[in-house]
């Protein structure tokens, strides 16, 4: 799963990368939870717990479907 999950990753990294952020994946519970670590302008952006629910969570959840839902951790 951990494969899918950074394939998924990868193709989100651009559109955040263009905005001065950028996503890291820390873990993966054993319950579904993907852990991961926002970066540059994206640790501090308001917008940023949108963007992990409308877009990150969202499409590991539509391709994956052992995904549970998404975490932001420091």
């Amino acid at each position: 799963m951990k494969e899918k999950v950074l394939e998924v990753i990868q193709e989100i990294r651009p559109n955040l990368q263009a905005d001065g952020g950028d996503i890291e994946l820390v873990d993966i519970t054993d319950d579904g939870i993907v852990k991961v670590r926002l970066k540059g302008a994206c640790s501090g952006c308001p917008g940023a717990a949108m963007t992990l629910k409308n877009g990150v969570e969202r499409l590991l959840m539509e391709r994956i479907a052992e995904v549970k839902g998404i975490e932001n951790v420091q």
